[in-house]
């Protein structure tokens, strides 16, 4: 397909969204796949692109500069800015995806949080999971990949690495820069965090 029918073909599609009542702030910079499905209620910020197989619910808003490949959004979710959503992403009900956050072949629960800087593979999210800033699921192992599966309301401290496979059973909470790689058990709190150590009175040496 040449530029110029791309241009329109993008129009076109542009236009078919508009009266269905999809809000767009800049539409010329936003990009559809053919066969892109929305719900009502929806607005898309400037600078998103929605590629192949996509599927998003009602009430939804993606706001700037992501991007969104084999993904299915349900009702009620919010996604980004600088989100990257890959195929086999599932985002349940009331789920929200935040700025700089990739999901990749996971199942994001109702109601959980990834507001920023992480990124979670191959894995399963409860409802009313947290997980904190600089948090990633070690899916890869250079070999092979593995699952992450993390139960309703646990918590996921900042800076903290899951190295799958692994469990992690319903509200339990999981220190800030900690790396599991133990099943974690439910109502728990678990740390795999070095001793500070302070040494008084240092002096550099010359």
């Amino acid at each position: 397909m040449n530029q110029k029918k791309l241009i329109n073909f993008q129009l076109k599609l542009r236009n078919k969204f508009q009266k269905k009542g999809v809000k767009m702030v800049a539409p010329e910079t936003v990009f559809f796949s053919q066969d892109t499905k929305i719900g009502k209620n929806v607005t898309i910020d400037p600078y998103v692109v929605i590629s192949e197989n996509v599927s998003i619910g009602n009430s939804v808003r993606i706001l700037s500069f992501s991007h969104l490949e084999g993904v299915k959004i349900m009702n009620n979710v919010s996604v980004g800015p600088y989100a990257r959503l890959r195929p086999g992403t599932i985002l349940e009900t009331g789920s929200k995806v935040g700025n700089f956050v990739e999901v990749k072949k996971s199942i994001i629960g109702k109601d959980s949080k990834l507001n920023h800087l992480s990124y979670v593979g191959d894995s399963k999210l409860g409802k009313q999971v947290n997980i904190g800033a600089g948090t990633i699921t070690c899916n890869y192992d250079g070999e092979k990949k593995s699952k992450t599966i993390i139960e309703d309301k646990v918590f996921v401290g900042s800076n903290s690495s899951l190295v799958a496979p692994i469990y992690i059973e319903k509200k339990s909470t999981i220190g800030a820069g900690s790396v599991i790689t133990k099943k974690v058990l439910k109502d728990s709190l678990v740390l795999t965090r070095a001793k500070q150590i302070e040494i008084k009175n240092y002096k550099k040496k010359k």
